[in-house]
């Protein structure tokens, strides 16, 4: 006999407890087989397609487009031949795709930061990534693009009915049957139109899931960690020469541009090995200190902030982690990121300077120790010995909780990350 299934909120993400309707891919009376796409639930850091956990018929869409909702709470029921629910893992099928809400922005070089073309905060564009969605549409699901692409769809000219006008299936398929309704307006139209109470003095953007979220954890980080800061200036003319001297074989062997990240990359890895308290995090009654070196690159988007994480960085060389992050911002531009992405940081490095910043302080990504601040490379004079000399210099800022460091703690890992860093030269091994 038929059986009734109750789908829930899932949690997407170990530090995810809610997260936005999107948009909905099925509708009531609609038949579904086992891990077809019923919705795209949006959440501060990853937009994903939950599947169905049956075959069955879609009865009542519990959650409209744009409610935000606990874990575990429902949003929508089935009604199932005989078999009951699968659990959603790799044995039982496909686990769903997932991506950063939004692409990363690519950037021309900058000769002060020393960020080769197509590289944004934490990598490059590849020659065998896929390409981002066309300009102006937005974010678009793996299963939406998927489709466009098996049936020869100019997504750029069908309408968008789902949340925050994002293209669905259902809007593909209403194009290809030639629904008027589906195809896209002549002229652009605003995504966010202006409340008509405040139109005359500005305009009135309603946050989105993803820019509440970070707005909710900046005011969580502060309430919670009490903030310091630290900062030393950092002499790049050793990373720099290396750069220039290898930077044309690296490009050849490891088919990705040589900036200045991996080098700050692998400086912090060594300066958290020296500094252990720094790669850890506070509980009520005791300090962590984690095991792995974890990770998190700050990289900006244009509705906010993600934080993809490499995985025990400290096992690579500064050609391993240039190629990993390459291969985390690939996957994020791509849409084919995966949970594990963005999970599991235990420190966090921001390159602000490839946006041109030369003085940064950040607030802590909790439950962390710490965030380090990698502002622009600006040539300006310096004393040298008894001389003035022109030199490449890098302001390096440090925030950390205090209730876990002290800040000869603080000044310890800055001291271990400048000194790597000024004695990298030409000779310095990259792999």
């Amino acid at each position: 006999m038929p059986m009734a299934i109750t789908v829930t909120m899932p949690q997407l993400g170990e530090s995810v407890t809610e997260g936005t309707i999107g948009s909905w891919l099925v509708q009531p009376g609609q038949q579904v087989e086992k891990f077809d796409s019923l919705v795209e639930v949006v959440t501060d850091k990853v937009t994903a397609e939950v599947p169905s956990p049956a075959a069955g018929t879609v009865v009542e869409i519990l959650a409209p487009e744009g409610e935000r909702l606990s874990v575990g709470q429902p949003i929508c029921t089935l009604d199932s031949p005989d078999e009951g629910p699968a659990p959603l893992t790799d044995e039982a099928g496909p686990i769903p795709e997932v991506s950063p809400s939004v692409p990363a922005v690519a950037s021309e070089e900058n000769p002060a930061t020393g960020a080769p073309p197509e590289v944004v905060a934490a990598g490059t564009r590849t020659s065998t990534e896929s390409a981002p969605a066309p300009t102006g549409i937005g974010f678009i699901s793996p299963a939406v693009r998927q489709l466009a692409d098996e049936r020869g769809v100019d997504l750029s000219k069908v309408r968008g009915t789902g949340f925050e006008g994002r293209i669905t299936k259902r809007d593909v398929l209403l194009y290809l049957e030639g629904t008027p309704a589906a195809a896209a307006p002549a002229a652009p139209t605003p995504s966010r139109a202006p409340s008509p109470a405040v139109a005359a003095p500005g305009e009135r953007i309603t946050l989105s899931p993803m820019r509440r979220s970070i707005a909710e954890h900046m005011v969580r980080s502060r309430h919670t960690s009490p903030h310091a800061w630290t900062m030393v200036e950092v002499d790049m003319s050793g990373v720099r020469r290396a750069r220039d001297a290898q930077r044309d074989q690296f490009r050849a062997t490891t088919g990705v541009e040589l900036s200045y990240l991996p080098f700050a990359m692998q400086a912090t890895c060594l300066a958290l090995r020296a500094v252990p308290t720094m790669n850890a995090s506070f509980e009520e009654e005791a300090i962590v200190v984690h095991r792995d070196v974890n990770l998190g690159l700050a990289v900006s988007v244009p509705d906010g902030l993600i934080v993809p994480v490499v995985k025990n960085a400290d096992r690579y060389s500064v050609a391993g982690l240039a190629r990993a992050a390459a291969e985390l911002i690939a996957r994020a531009r791509a849409g084919t990121a995966r949970l594990e992405d963005v999970e599991g940081g235990t420190f966090t490095l921001n390159n602000a300077g490839a946006l041109g910043t030369v003085l940064s302080q950040a607030i802590i990504n909790q439950p962390q120790a710490g965030i380090l601040v990698m502002d622009a490379v600006v040539f300006r004079p310096v004393v040298v010995g008894d001389a003035i000399a022109i030199r490449p210099m890098m302001n390096l800022t440090l925030s950390f909780d205090h209730r876990i460091n002290d800040g000869s703690a603080a000044a310890r890992l800055l001291g271990a990350v400048k000194s790597w860093l000024e004695s990298v030269g030409p000779e310095t091994p990259l792999y």
